[in-house]
């Protein structure tokens, strides 16, 4: 993490560092503060000293795995904590899961949590998932057979109870 002393202000746009520090940037505010828009954010962090527009937060918050709840941006769970409660940011977003096939699950989602769902979903490393890709409310999850698509379920079972 990068620190700035307190008489020295975060880096210009130009600098080559400067989206490192937007990003953590964008972490900090999301972790103290329930933000429900873009715009919002963008002022938040012009009120920090961060030059940013709608667009190169638009990227940093899907580089950051952010997913939008029904109000406000939740950031995923940290990569050390695969637990079941490494879900709990994202569970409400699932709507439900089928099989599409002996290889392929598609999971349903609120409109906008396809990718931050799915980044967990990769996050976990389950041996099960071969690959996932996501859209903005659906996800392909990609299984090896029908024996492991089925230790698949049980995982979403266990996590999502759907």
């Amino acid at each position: 993490m990068f620190l700035f002393a307190a008489d020295s202000p975060p880096p210009l746009a130009t600098d080559s560092h400067a989206q490192i520090h937007r990003r953590e940037a964008i972490a900090r505010i999301l972790r103290r503060t329930a933000v429900g828009r873009q715009a919002e954010l963008v002022e938040l962090l012009r009120a920090e000293g961060y030059e940013a527009t709608q667009s190169s937060v638009s990227r940093d918050l899907r580089e950051l795995g952010v997913v939008k709840g029904a109000d406000r941006y939740l950031l995923p769970a940290a990569e050390d904590a695969l637990t079941p409660s490494h879900f709990e940011d994202v569970q409400t977003f699932v709507k439900g899961y089928r099989a599409a096939g002996p290889n392929l699950t598609v999971l349903r989602t609120t409109t906008g949590a396809a990718q931050g769902v799915a980044i967990a979903l990769d996050k976990a490393r389950w041996p099960e998932i071969v690959g996932t890709i996501a859209g903005d409310d659906t996800i392909f999850i990609a299984t090896a057979s029908e024996r492991t698509q089925r230790r698949l379920h049980a995982h979403l079972h266990s996590i999502f109870g759907r």
